[in-house]
């Protein structure tokens, strides 16, 4: 087949910028496929960062997020009705959104799917309805599927497996180069935990609070830093404590390096780019095994365990990261890997394929 590159690429999302995680991943990757030689042409609601050298950017105008269905719909139209006006020909489609216009998908989070598993009464709706929906055309209409863990991809064939043939593998999140925390040998009746995700319920911050605690018997001078949820949310699950955390709030990067250890117990985590970035500054980590990234969690680098294991056996993870007297080896997976990636699936469409 004939290579793709050095023509159109048009990515969509509807906020364009490192504002989020997905955000962030599309910015990165358009970026270096800038970089890379191609045409590259975002149609996004409104571009949140100082508009790209290079990239074309189309903004369409921004619609109210809630309901999330309706918004969906709402930008799903707006793109369909730009490319009837604005025909890309030649063009490849790629969309990180509820779109049907596609030839390439990327799957960012869980498939909403998921929800069958739950009582009927929580699936009656049209929301519900209208969300499966979307999925589904979303599905059905993209030539290749790219999940962006080995766990999505897992549940998009078990909810979609008439699609399954479409699903390539998982191209994980880049991670950027940042502060490498210094090789130090933790004090023992100390240490510096950090936990860090906007969404503390989902990714285990109470259960990390019950960890630390217990550790706080044998390591009094132990610190635990928590960056992300707002203080006031946050606040009633640290009554007891009358010093030893710092709450932080929102940041647009996490003090990796002041850290000892990592703990993510999360009970849903597609992904985990907290934990990637942890790993890439040489932090080690103690996780759930529903986090996506434990697949890239070796046995230097720190534990992974079921959220039902016995309190014991979190402890005595935590306990051995911070014991540990040999360097955590740095994570590397940048976002140039990541565009290399897609480059080598776009490779696979011809041009004679696209409209």
């Amino acid at each position: 087949m004939k290579s793709v590159q050095h023509t159109p690429l048009l990515h969509i999302v509807r906020r364009y910028g490192p504002v989020g995680g997905m955000e962030r991943y599309v910015w990165e990757l358009t970026l270096q496929l800038r970089d890379m030689g191609y045409a590259v042409t975002v149609v996004c609601q409104r571009c949140h960062a100082e508009l790209p050298a290079g990239i074309t950017v189309i903004e369409l105008g921004e619609v109210a997020i809630r309901p999330r269905w309706i918004a969906s719909l709402r930008f799903s139209y707006r793109v369909s009705n730009w490319l009837k006006n604005n025909p890309q020909a030649g063009a490849l489609i790629h969309s990180n959104e509820r779109v049907n216009v596609q030839h390439v998908s990327t799957i960012h989070g869980p498939p909403f799917a998921t929800v069958r598993d739950k009582p009927w009464w929580k699936r009656a709706s049209i929301r519900v309805a209208a969300q499966l929906f979307l999925e589904r055309r979303e599905l059905r209409n993209a030539q290749a599927i790219i999940p962006n863990s080995q766990i999505i991809k897992e549940q998009i064939a078990h909810y979609y497996p008439e699609y399954a043939h479409k699903l390539t593998a998982p191209i994980l999140p880049g991670v950027n180069a940042g502060e490498v925390r210094e090789a130090r040998l933790v004090p023992r009746d100390g240490g510096v935990i950090g936990f860090v995700g906007q969404e503390w319920k989902r990714k285990g911050l109470a259960f990390a609070v019950k960890i630390i605690a217990q550790l706080r018997h044998t390591r009094p001078n132990l610190k635990f830093i928590v960056i992300g949820p707002p203080t006031n949310e946050i606040q009633f699950l640290f009554t007891d404590w009358d010093s030893g955390y710092e709450l932080i709030g929102w940041s647009k990067q996490a003090r990796y390096a002041e850290f000892d250890m990592l703990l993510h117990p999360a009970s849903a985590e597609p992904y985990g780019m907290v934990i990637a970035e942890a790993m890439a500054a040489r932090v080690p980590v103690v996780i759930s095994d529903l986090c996506g990234a434990k697949a890239q969690v070796s046995g230097e680098a720190g534990a992974v365990l079921s959220l039902g294991a016995p309190m014991t056996d979190w402890l005595a993870a935590v306990e051995q990261q911070l014991q540990r007297d040999t360097p955590v080896p740095q994570f590397v997976h940048g976002w140039d890997i990541v565009a290399q990636q897609h480059d080598a699936i776009y490779r696979t469409f011809s041009k004679e394929s696209l409209p």
